[in-house]
């Protein structure tokens, strides 16, 4: 599928993989529309853009986890281009605390986030992807196949989205509509330093070595080249497709090797 002339709407498009989702979608001719809570960075990056790949670029400010908000988002979309060919549900919130040590409202905030965020955009925009039999994508994670020490938060939001779009896939089939799930394993970029401690506090600090991490700029190369190819499933990192194989296979042998590896973390939470 060519992108060129398309409309492609990125949630979470500020920074990190959503960014660097709109630079390829952009690459690939493909109008924007970018939402995000900064919404002047997001005028900045349209306009850089725009103004770099000759496609249009709106921005809309954006609080996924305002239904409102959501339906604004998409209603600009239809408004501005008449038409809807990809959505790339991608805000969201990472979580790192022990469930016996937490405020309980770190996880609604993830949920709401990443698992309401995704509800409400897709629940506006279907109408419109069924006409264009386009695509509904959802950023997920490794997290939304193996529950990971540390994230309860977050990995049962990405379960959830999973079987959310999962669902919506399996409803649409006569319909031709386009879902796919892109599992991204460990990432560099700012979604653990803003990620919730235990007590509903931006952490600050990576607890990893970002160094040694796919960067988001790879991770969307991969994400839009799916969406050319409709492809069904990415889980993108070896290491992630290690996990998800091992887990399927040798659940035990996987639950000790995933404890082992938060051990590394720094200032391990798991000793």
């Amino acid at each position: 599928m060519s992108l060129k002339g398309k409309t492609v709407i990125i949630t979470g498009a500020s920074s990190g993989i959503g960014k660097a989702c709109a630079e390829e979608f952009a690459k690939q001719g493909a109008n924007l529309v970018l939402g995000a809570r900064q919404y002047v960075a997001l005028c900045e990056i349209g306009q850089q853009l725009e103004q770099q790949y000759g496609i249009r670029a709106v921005a809309v400010g954006c609080d996924v986890t305002h239904e409102d908000d959501c339906r604004t988002l998409i209603g600009q979309a239809k408004l501005t281009f008449g038409k809807i060919d990809v959505l790339v549900n991608n805000a969201g919130i990472s979580m790192r605390a022990l469930f016996k040590d937490l405020d309980l409202n770190v996880l609604r905030q993830v949920m709401d986030i990443n698992f309401w965020g995704t509800v409400y955009c897709t629940k506006y925009a279907l109408p419109e992807i069924i006409k264009s039999q386009g695509s509904i994508i959802g950023v997920s994670s490794i997290a939304g196949y193996k529950g990971l020490p540390g994230r309860t938060g977050y990995s049962a939001s990405k379960f959830a989205m999973q079987g959310f779009l999962e669902s919506l896939r399996i409803e649409n089939l006569k319909n031709n509509v386009h879902v796919m799930l892109a599992c991204p394993g460990f990432t560099a970029s700012n979604i653990r330093n803003v990620a919730l401690n235990k007590n509903n506090e931006q952490q600050g600090e990576s607890s990893m070595d970002e160094g040694k991490m796919m960067t988001a700029e790879e991770v969307a190369k991969i994400i839009v080249k799916g969406v050319e190819k409709r492809k069904r499933d990415l889980i993108i990192t070896g290491q992630g497709k290690l996990t998800v194989f091992l887990s399927r296979w040798f659940p035990s042998l996987t639950d000790k090797l995933v404890y082992n590896h938060f051990t590394k973390e720094k200032d391990p939470l798991l000793r």
